[in-house]
């Protein structure tokens, strides 16, 4: 159950919603986890425009996009890894209609450590989730 943080100068994106949606969904598909509410409801993008004088390179472009993801630890295996950077590189210059915004993306993806992921107020480790996809899953 990830979640997305995209961070870009305004402008960038137009229509901000859309590209959180399409990014979560990649990346749930990525993970390869059932189309249960417990997931959909609980993987999330969030879009922060920063003023363009917060960010540079070494030779003061600011036009670059950073996505974050944050995932339960071992969700992603490398193949995985190597797919979720490439689909969100893409979906991001696709939602900004840049193809050259592919050069500019950098897609970090970090794992939040066994516990360290809570909803619902419950830091929940790997068998908890795993628990509550079953139950989920047979009740449904």
């Amino acid at each position: 159950m990830p979640m997305i943080d995209v961070h870009s100068v305004p402008g960038t994106f137009s229509d901000k919603h859309t590209l959180a949606k399409d990014l979560a969904g990649a990346v749930m598909r990525w993970e390869g986890v059932p189309p249960l509410p417990l997931f959909s409801n609980n993987t999330a993008a969030f879009v922060h425009e920063l003023p363009g004088d917060s960010l540079s390179n070494v030779n003061g472009h600011s036009n670059y996009v950073r996505v974050q993801v944050l995932t339960p630890v071992g969700a992603l295996d490398r193949a995985k890894q190597l797919g979720v950077v490439k689909e969100l590189t893409e979906i991001v210059a696709a939602a900004a209609g840049d193809p050259t915004l592919m050069e500019r993306t950098w897609v970090l993806i970090t794992e939040s450590p066994e516990g360290g992921w809570g909803i619902a107020g419950h830091a929940n480790t790997q068998a908890d989730i795993v628990a509550q996809a079953r139950a989920a899953a047979t009740a449904g």
